[in-house]
């Protein structure tokens, strides 16, 4: 099988990309690069523009983001799973870091690509949002545990 067969597959295995037609994931992986890093190397980092996302076919990946008690890690991600999804939905730099944790694959999927992915096929977007809303309710209930944390008296 050769490579772009195994990309296509690793996408339609994707629940981001699951029902979209196989033409418009051939393009996907056409367009898209194969990245490889090493432990602690950074797809991005906070503050970047957002170009592409990330779909992460081997490895694990750790959210990190900057604040005024140092870096906090937000999540950790695996295979078949996206991040950097958020600057191609919204003109805003990057939220986090994302570092490699040990070997780590990923395909690099431009912004263009995805857009028009977006504008084609809206239930791909509902996924999207769907996915980024579960991210947001898990960061609200952490915020509360740690808020209600410090309130308690020591």
């Amino acid at each position: 099988m050769s490579l772009l067969a195994d990309e296509v597959e690793v996408l339609r295995r994707t629940p981001l990309f699951q029902g979209i037609e196989l033409s418009r994931l051939k393009l996907v992986a056409f367009t898209s690069q194969v990245m490889r890093f090493s432990d602690g190397d950074a797809l991005f980092h906070q503050g970047d523009t957002g170009d592409s996302a990330y779909l992460i076919l081997a490895g694990e990946a750790m959210v990190v983001a900057d604040s005024p008690i140092g870096e906090i890690e937000l999540a950790r991600l695996g295979p078949h799973e996206v991040v950097g999804e958020i600057g191609i939905l919204c003109d805003i730099p990057r939220t986090a870091t994302v570092r490699a944790v040990g070997d780590l694959a990923t395909l690099r999927m431009g912004k263009e690509c995805l857009s028009d992915m977006l504008d084609a096929f809206p239930s791909m977007a509902r996924v999207m949002l769907r996915e980024m809303a579960m991210r947001l309710n898990r960061t609200s209930a952490e915020l509360v545990s740690a808020r209600a944390a410090a309130a308690l008296p020591t």
